[in-house]
């Protein structure tokens, strides 16, 4: 297994609509490995391909005792759900910031396992807010999209001043100290 680089926001790949998985095989299953272990590596709860580079409709997720992939997922709320709106939000993409972003407490997702087999999952509180962020990211959406009046404009503010953009390049070789010359930043 392999720990790979996470995009940042301004990688084209995390604003481009994903491609459906349609080869459910070696391959497949050894990149959802490399995304726990991405994953994993970087404290991360859920992890969508678009953020290692990969234009497919997958993303893995480990929250509580709950982990797993879904491929080609497809989120529906709960008809009876409330509004989470106390929730923080952040993303392994967009590094160092974090915005309270209201979203429906109870989702179902429908996709397909990793041999291609239909699935459901339904998933409440922090899992609700995996789901519908790492499908977010599945249609070129980051959760910044989301936000709205103050703390949009604060948010893209951030993105594009001197200071996030040296925050990220830190990050990311902190990422790289952790996992090795994978993430490649800083590399001459």
């Amino acid at each position: 297994m392999t720990v790979l680089p996470v995009r940042v926001v301004g990688d084209p790949v995390l604003r481009t609509q994903t491609d459906p998985v349609t080869r459910f095989d070696d391959k497949l299953r050894h990149l959802v490995q490399d995304m726990h272990q991405t994953m994993e590596a970087v404290n991360g709860v859920g992890l969508a391909a678009p953020q290692i580079g990969v234009s497919q409709s997958l993303f893995v997720y480990h929250v509580g005792n709950e982990a797993g992939a879904v491929c080609n997922p497809v989120v529906s709320v709960d008809p009876h759900a409330g509004t989470d709106t106390e929730g923080s939000e952040g993303c392994l993409s967009v590094p160092g910031l974090g915005f309270h972003l209201p979203r429906p407490d109870s989702v179902t997702v429908h996709g397909q396992d990793l041999d291609g087999n239909p699935i459901t999952l339904t998933g409440t509180g922090l899992l609700a807010r995996c789901f519908q962020h790492e499908t977010d990211h599945l249609s070129g959406k980051l959760y910044i999209d989301h936000l709205t009046g103050a703390d949009r404009k604060q948010a893209f503010a951030a993105i594009r001043s001197q200071r996030f953009t040296t925050h990220a390049n830190q990050v990311g070789l902190e990422r790289a100290g952790n996992v090795g010359s994978a993430f490649g930043v800083g590399a001459s």
